[in-house]
């Protein structure tokens, strides 16, 4: 995703979390949500690894199926 967040947007962003939760539920907020974004960044790249090997192992099998068919 490329979302260019600048500093007015972040401003804006904070001050409507702000009036919605109030100040005190704030740092709560924020851990939770940094949280969060920690677990899907890890799950997302736990996902993308085992793609990875998986894509590795069948272009291994097709290979060796290709020597195989070549040296008959």
């Amino acid at each position: 995703m490329g979302w260019n967040l600048g500093f007015p947007e972040l401003v804006v962003i904070f001050v409507i979390a702000l009036l919605v939760f109030g100040p005190r539920k704030l740092p709560e907020l924020g851990r939770s949500l940094g949280k969060s974004l920690a677990e899907f960044k890890k799950a997302t790249n736990e996902l993308k690894r085992t793609w990875e090997e998986e894509v590795k192992t069948e272009d291994t099998e097709l290979k060796e199926i290709q020597r195989d068919l070549n040296s008959h």
